[in-house]
């Protein structure tokens, strides 16, 4: 007997038991209780004991669980025969077994009654088709007509069905199989991941909605470059992210060729998830969770920030490969990616795009003599950002040369010291210029013009590059001097 753990099993039991009806804990609740993973999502499968399920038999099941539970308010899906609702923070959905048919220009099936077995057929991998019956009689009895117990054990992703029907049929099944092979550490069974090569182009059907929800799971995985590699491998990249399909392949001219773009952003990518795993480990669970969306823009910033590159890319006879300004054109492309995959353009972009553009600026600086003055205009630009961009920047040190590499990390030390002292003794993250374009144009009687921006300017770079302090008075004689020279005099009171 399979003992799920939970009391809502029991409850959910009694019910169908009353009604009449035999029920199924299924999916994703069974494969992590095998797994031992946490599961806070539990669907469950209704089947009358005469004829098979009935369309909208688990509604009514989902009304009489909550109302012996004291569960919230039980929403209902008329149309597909679903109703869920929360209890002890546990997401349960409750449906009739059912059969589905497509047709080739739609995700959206037609339903009809069915079998557990119909039901168990429709889903889209093995190790999410086991099922424990949940009545009295039969509590805890594993049904698995697919093998999905062996699958599980061996860690292999394959479908119930022929793939290529099962990819057809519903194309998002072939994100969440690369999204489950990211997160488990599973492999896709070779005849399914051909499969999915065959189908790539069918992903066109979803919505970039339902794209995002599995590539943004894959993006947050332990080891995201599993994803979309096997993402580039089958096809589906160009679908969903052109940009980064056009980072692939290496070209030659006299015998000197660059390093493989798309390679290198995978291993920054995940040199940037090690990193933030290392820092997990010293967080409490609590505040782990609030961190999760933080961790999903670095790695957005991570995966774009060398976007630029195709489209920047000259070969020089004597310097070889060049890629100037690829972090402005980055930069630039961001927008664009956001707004077709649906993600959001408010602080999250913009996040991404400061970091894109600034990422080459702290290699730049450890690879030049480390000024003052360019450590400044560094944390007067990145502000709070200063740190991941310093993490960013520190994953994008790859080379097939160690020495080369230390070398590198070994300057980059140096950079990241300077930042610490000159935020210590100058306050320059986020800082604001100690004269106000109001105090400008109090002390100089006059109304908005282009003296004041001057004037301002003038004070910030004066700031950044170390010639005043970044003090109120120093400030303040500057601008009565620049006043002076640009023919300003200080109004009398």
């Amino acid at each position: 007997m399979i003992d799920l753990g939970l009391d809502i099993f029991r409850k959910v039991g009694q019910e169908a038991d009353r009604m009449g009806i035999d029920v199924y804990a299924v999916g994703g609740v069974v494969r992590d209780y095998f797994l031992q993973r946490p599961c806070t999502d539990i669907d469950f499968v209704c089947v009358g004991r005469e004829h098979g399920g009935e369309v909208h038999i688990g509604i009514a099941l989902a009304h009489a669980v909550s109302d012996s539970v004291g569960g919230s308010k039980v929403s209902v899906f008329r149309n597909f025969g679903t109703a869920e609702f929360l209890y002890k923070g546990l997401q349960l959905e409750f449906v009739g077994a059912r059969r589905e048919s497509y047709s080739h220009e739609s995700r959206k099936p037609v339903v009809e009654n069915g079998t557990l077995e119909d039901d168990q057929r429709r889903r889209d991998f093995t190790v999410n088709a086991l099922a424990v019956c949940l009545n009295e009689s039969r509590y805890g009895e594993l049904v698995d007509p697919f093998g999905g117990i062996r699958d599980l054990n061996e860690g292999i992703l394959r479908t119930p069905l022929e793939p290529d029907t099962t990819f057809s049929d519903d194309p998002l099944r072939m994100m969440r199989a690369i999204r489950f092979a990211s997160q488990l550490g599973f492999r896709i069974e070779e005849a399914t991941l051909e499969a999915i090569g065959r189908n790539a182009e069918r992903l066109k059907i979803v919505s970039m909605e339902r794209i995002v929800v599995e590539l943004n799971k894959i993006m947050l995985s332990p080891v995201p470059s599993v994803g979309l590699k096997l993402m580039q491998r089958c096809g589906l990249m160009q679908y969903v992210l052109p940009e980064i399909d056009a980072l692939q392949g290496v070209e030659t001219v006299d015998g000197r060729g660059h390093k493989d773009i798309f390679y290198h952003t995978m291993q920054v990518l995940d040199n940037v998830c090690q990193a933030q795993n290392d820092a997990a480990q010293t967080t409490s669970a609590n505040s782990q969770s609030s961190i999760l969306d933080s961790q999903l823009w670095l790695r957005w910033a991570a995966l774009l920030h060398d976007i630029g590159k195709p489209g920047v890319k000259r070969y020089d006879e004597r310097q070889g490969w060049t890629f100037h300004g690829h972090e402005a054109r980055g930069a630039h492309m961001v927008k664009r990616v956001f707004k077709r995959l649906r993600l959001p353009l408010g602080e999250e972009m913009r996040y991404v795009e400061k970091l894109v553009m600034l990422h080459m600026r702290p290699i730049v600086l450890s690879e030049d003599e480390v000024t003052d003055s360019a450590v400044r205009r560094l944390l007067f630009e990145a502000g709070d950002d200063i740190d991941d961009l310093m993490l960013l920047c520190n994953a994008d040190i790859t080379s097939k040369n160690p020495e080369k590499v230390k070398k590198h990390k070994a300057n980059f030390e140096l950079v990241k010291r300077k930042l610490v002292e000159l935020e210590e003794r100058d306050r320059i993250r986020n800082f604001q210029p100690p004269v106000s374009g109001e105090d400008i144009m109090t002390t100089f009687g006059i109304g908005p013009c282009r003296e004041i921006g001057t004037i301002k300017d003038a004070i910030k770079d004066a700031i950044l590059d170390g010639l005043i302090p970044n003090e109120r008075d120093a400030a303040w004689q500057m601008m009565l001097r620049l006043g002076e020279e640009l023919g300003l005099k200080p109004a009398t009171k």
